[in-house]
């Protein structure tokens, strides 16, 4: 059984790291973060500048911790494998 990934492994040149989602799970991790991070700056924001920077922070290191789970090795040329 051949692993289906939710993010595409950036092409080389282009940095390292993961591309657009290409499944619908991607898709809806993709959304929820920004979702998230819009819904964190209207209610962490009142609280200062510092609990927001530290919420986006903590939003952006479980983003990456799911494209490294789910989607193809960084550095890799996509395969196309969904």
């Amino acid at each position: 059984m051949t692993k289906r990934y939710w993010f595409s492994a950036k092409r080389p040149g282009w940095g390292w790291g993961w591309g657009p989602p290409f499944s619908w799970e991607g898709w809806v991790v993709f959304v929820g973060f920004f979702v998230l991070l819009i819904g964190g700056g209207i209610v962490v924001m009142p609280h200062g500048e510092h609990y927001f920077i530290a919420y986006t922070f903590l939003l952006a290191a479980l983003l990456v911790l799911i494209c490294w789970r789910k989607g193809e090795p960084p550095g890799r040329f996509p395969t196309g494998k969904r």
